[in-house]
């Protein structure tokens, strides 16, 4: 038994008409139907009752077509995955300081995707992508960037930032009543910049310049030792342990949402570009942006 045969089988299920089946196959009416005759012997039914005036499926043909049908996709699905494995070049990945934690798992099986070892800020991450450097990349990004760099982007994660306080008050804090530091080192800290300046004007935040660096690590932990205020914690200290002299405290009025994009080419037309997206953007939701407490900048992407 072989799959074309199979797939003759198919053909002609559909038909009922050896004739219209074998113009369908581009084969010859008399080799189909030796074809159907050794399919039958191999699996001990008939498939098919024929005379000269019509053709009809045999109870065991109407049993067996569903069946041989799915076997015939499976092994189609089969054939597709072996040619993305094989012939696809491997994709760069970049990114900031996040990725899901089911990176590899949901990749491996549609292309060979390697992360790359340069750890950059998002605007850095956003213009390798455009320039080739990268394939795709995990980051922050605006509309206005995505036009500017001729980028498609999906959502692929999304976190709610916290402040961080002295003080043994755990309560929730307003927005209006926390300081947003700003760093005077763009090259590191263009998007977190951008991202905090138009937090403190849409929510009253107060805006705070610094020039080391302290965005995060322990010279932010001193910030907040020496403000009077809670200080909105960046997306890059979002899983550092806070000191046990400093508290975590929840941000609302409105809720802070930082989101992350996965973002490729828009000129990449590559499958293997595709089916990564698909595999790590697919059913990942709204993880929380969207609700009617949710703040997101005026030119996030993901902006309802």
């Amino acid at each position: 038994m072989e799959l074309r045969q199979l797939r003759y089988f198919v053909a002609v299920a559909e038909e009922l008409n050896f004739g219209r089946a074998a113009e369908r196959l581009l084969i010859a009416g008399p080799s189909l139907s030796q074809q159907i005759k050794a399919l039958e012997r191999d699996l001990g039914v008939r498939l098919f009752d024929r005379d000269r005036r019509s053709v009809s499926l045999t109870a065991a043909g109407t049993a067996l077509l569903p069946q041989t049908r799915a076997l015939l996709a499976q092994a189609d699905d089969l054939q597709q995955h072996a040619r993305r494995l094989s012939g696809s070049e491997p994709l760069r990945l970049g990114y900031v300081n996040w990725l899901p934690a089911d990176l590899s798992a949901r990749t491996s099986a549609v292309a060979q995707v390697h992360l790359d070892a340069w750890v950059a800020p998002s605007h850095t991450q956003a213009a390798r992508v455009a320039d080739g450097s990268l394939d795709l990349a995990v980051c922050w990004v605006r509309t206005e960037d995505l036009v500017k760099h001729g980028l498609d982007a999906r959502l692929i994660g999304a976190d709610r930032l916290y402040a961080v306080a002295a003080g043994d008050d755990t309560g929730e804090v307003a927005v209006r009543d926390t300081v947003v530091l700003l760093d005077d080192d763009t090259t590191s800290w263009f998007s977190w910049n951008a991202y905090a300046e138009q937090l403190a004007r849409d929510t009253g935040a107060r805006a705070m310049r610094i020039s080391d660096n302290g965005i995060t690590g322990p010279a932010f932990f001193d910030h907040v030792r020496r403000s009077r205020l809670p200080v909105v914690n960046c997306p890059k200290g979002q899983t550092t342990p806070v000191p046990p002299d400093l508290v975590r405290r929840t941000v609302v009025a409105p809720e802070v949402w930082w989101t992350w994009s996965l973002v490729w080419r828009r000129s990449d037309v590559r499958g293997a570009v595709r089916a990564v997206v698909e595999a790590l953007c697919d059913g990942v939701g709204d993880l929380g942006i969207h609700g009617p407490a949710a703040w997101l900048p005026l030119d996030d992407p993901y902006r309802a």
